[in-house]
């Protein structure tokens, strides 16, 4: 499951990466993804909104197993 997160990231990463900002997956475990947010997404006021309708949307979407998706 964690190459299959992986994959749903490294497609949706150039998009982050043209405002700045970038995404490391540091574990999916019991359903749960768990991401580092990098750079200008790290301080951004709209992280959370790109973290639950950008990346856990996208991350469900592939892998229907995934629950939730948080930042650490």
């Amino acid at each position: 499951m964690f190459e299959r997160v992986e994959a749903v990231i490294d497609h949706l990463r150039p998009a982050l990466q043209s405002d700045g900002g970038d995404v490391e997956l540091v574990d999916v475990n019991d359903g749960i993804v768990t991401l580092h947010l990098l750079g200008a997404c790290s301080g951004c006021p709209m992280s959370t909104m790109t973290l639950k309708m950008g990346i856990e949307r996208a991350i469900k979407q592939s892998v229907p197993e995934i629950l939730e998706v948080i930042a650490v």
